[in-house]
Formats: structure tokens, C-alpha cells, sequence
């Protein structure tokens, strides 16, 4: 079953203006930064109280995050929450009827499982499911 929000994820075209903007709203720097080669993005992470917000840049013009910036432009590009068998989740949501991206869960941003469910089945908002890695 799905846990807490575990972040929201938001699309920016210029990272480093983007951490620039958040530093000045939030009033803190990134507690961390990371690529992720596999998906072609750079990410920086902000805590804000309890919550998590993923700031995420294409590093690469055919990667998820540019088609989305050039299909809708920057903002939320989607919310994730923290599961604790990432495949069971899959499973499950399957068999209710989601349409599941990831049939097997991929290694993401801030030592984490993840695997996306489609935004057509879920009213519009992509969904992305979470998991520590445990080492």
C-alpha cells in the first residue's frame, strides 16, 4: 500500500536558476544533487518541513523531461509516493486496471526503486512509486 508523499516532482528548463529560485523561496540550498544517466535528467532535492520537492532538468533533448517542458513548459511534473514493495505495487495496480510504464521497478534519484504508473489512468497526473534501497 502506498505511504506518505515522498516528493513532488517539478520540470525545469535551467536547473541552476531554478535551485536559485527555490534557495530564495524556501530559504535553504539543495540537500542534494545527483544525474541520473539512465534517464537522461539532473535533479536537485529541497526539504521543505517534513516534505520533499525534486527539481528536474534534461540533459539530453530527447529525454522525458525536455518533451515535457516542450509539451506543457515548466511546472509539477509529477508526485511520488513512498511504497514499501515497490512490485507488489506494480502488481496490484495492474490488476486494478492502471496502465504500469515500468514493468519492473529502475534505479532513480536519492537512492530509491521507482516505477511510473501512466497519467491517463490516473486523471492527468503521473505517478511515480518509491522505494529505498536498502543496502
Amino acid at each position: 500500500m502506498f505511504g506518505k508523499i515522498e516528493h513532488l516532482g517539478i520540470a525545469v528548463k535551467d536547473l541552476d536558476l531554478a535551485n536559485e529560485t527555490y534557495e530564495k523561496l524556501l530559504g535553504r540550498k539543495p540537500y542534494k544533487s545527483e544525474t541520473v544517466e539512465s534517464e537522461h535528467v539532473m535533479t536537485s532535492f529541497f526539504k521543505s518541513g517534513k516534505n520533499k520537492i525534486e527539481l528536474l532538468a534534461a540533459t539530453h533533448e530527447d529525454s522525458a523531461i525536455a518533451k515535457y517542458i516542450e509539451k506543457r513548459g515548466e511546472g509539477i511534473h509529477h508526485i511520488a509516493f513512498k511504497v514499501k514493495d515497490i512490485k507488489a505495487e506494480l502488481v496490484r495496480l495492474e490488476k486494478e486496471g492502471f496502465t504500469v510504464l515500468n514493468k519492473e521497478p529502475k534505479m532513480g534519484a536519492d537512492n530509491k526503486w521507482v516505477a511510473f504508473i501512466h497519467p491517463k489512468t490516473t486523471n492527468g497526473v503521473l505517478v511515480e512509486l518509491c522505494q529505498e534501497i536498502e543496502e
